[in-house]
């Protein structure tokens, strides 16, 4: 699927008379750089509907700078990202986010019910009164991944696994049809581990489409429908009963130098070009 690699996996064809329309997520030739340094690369790959799509690599190969380079959260060398056939900007009520624990201010004074309806704030409006039917909706994503009995408890005060499956909250609250996660599963406990993996296939057999960063190899056949197997440039992505192979595992986690090598002659010689 990758332009980057020959011998990447290749996802089927969609179906005549199909269209981008149809695809949750599409990108193509993306590009990211800070100070001219690349951190992905050409990156190309879409999502099926109802998919569970684990995005995978080495540590600084590119995982979470994905995710927040599509959700428009940094800026992009160059590249485009659709939803449902449409620009990201356009579409960004179909799409909700869960980021890395470790990137949150947990010393912020709100509750867990406060942190939910944040999640509602895209269609209550800013600076609008949050009314009880909203606080409803929030509750009951919180009674979802276990956490209405702790809804008035400071969130610094939850512990790691409480954490996530608020901020997990806060995303199903928001009713998206495709859901970023960046490292779900990261620092938690046995029994979030198994709240998430839950809510995971629930909203698999809803017909939503999930991409989320993660680390375990181990776990990785079990979690996932797909891989993508991610090195600064696509390596593999696809069904993870074809993707997660001895060779492709090699590739993704090995040779990091050469490519980055590459990639940042070929951005320097463009730079220079376009100067």
């Amino acid at each position: 699927m990758s332009r980057a690699d020959a011998s990447a996996s290749v996802p089927a064809p969609r179906a005549p008379g199909s269209s981008l329309d149809d695809v949750p997520l599409s990108v193509s030739d993306l590009t990211v750089a800070y100070h001219r340094r690349p951190v992905l690369w050409e990156v190309d790959f879409s999502c099926g509907r109802g998919h569970l799509v684990g995005v995978m690599g080495p540590n600084g190969a590119g995982k979470s700078t994905l995710l927040k380079a599509v959700l428009d959260l940094i800026p992009r060398v160059s590249g485009r990202v659709s939803i449902f056939g449409k620009p990201y900007a356009q579409q960004r009520h179909l799409a909700a986010y869960v980021p890395q624990r470790e990137s949150v201010d947990w010393d912020f004074p709100v509750n867990a019910l406060d942190v939910v309806t944040m999640g509602l704030y895209g269609r209550i409006g800013w600076l609008r009164p949050v009314s009880r039917a909203h606080r409803g909706e929030a509750m009951a994503a919180l009674q979802r991944v276990g956490m209405a009995d702790y809804a008035r408890r400071q969130i610094s005060q939850l512990s790691g696994g409480q954490q996530q499956r608020v901020f997990l909250a806060r995303a199903l609250v928001q009713k998206a049809d495709v859901y970023f996660m960046d490292e779900p599963f990261a620092g938690v406990d046995a029994a979030t581990e198994k709240a998430i993996i839950r809510i995971l296939h629930d909203l698999r057999s809803d017909d939503k489409t999930v991409i989320a960063v993660h680390h375990d190899l181990q776990t990785a056949q079990e979690y996932f429908d797909e891989l993508l197997l991610l090195n600064m440039r696509v390596v593999a992505c696809g069904p993870t009963s074809e993707v997660f192979t001895q060779e492709n595992l090699q590739k993704t986690y090995g040779g990091r130098l050469t490519l980055l090598d590459e990639a940042a002659h070929a951005i320097g010689q463009q730079a220079r070009s376009g100067s």
